[in-house]
C-alpha cells in the first residue's frame, strides 16, 4: 500500500479503528501476560523460601525411589 501523506498512514485507507485497535489489543495483552508471569514467579519464590524456612533450611529429603 501507497500511502501519499503521514495522515492518509494513520486513516488505513478507512480500516484504522479496526488495525490501530487490533494493535492496541495485542500490545494490552502481552504486557499483561508479562505481569501475570513475573507476579507468578514472584509468588513462586516466596513460597519456595517460605516452605525452606519452614523446614528449618534443611535441603529435601532424597526420594525413596533414589540409588545411591
Amino acid at each position: 500500500m501507497n500511502w501519499n501523506s503521514w495522515a492518509a498512514f494513520w486513516d488505513m485507507g478507512g480500516a484504522a479503528f479496526y488495525v490501530w485497535g487490533s494493535y492496541g489489543v495485542t500490545f494490552i495483552a502481552i504486557v499483561a501476560e508479562l505481569l501475570l508471569v513475573f507476579r507468578r514467579r514472584r509468588d513462586t519464590l516466596t513460597r519456595l523460601l517460605r516452605l525452606r524456612r519452614a523446614q528449618g533450611g534443611r535441603p529435601a529429603a532424597a526420594s525413596p525411589d533414589s540409588s545411591d
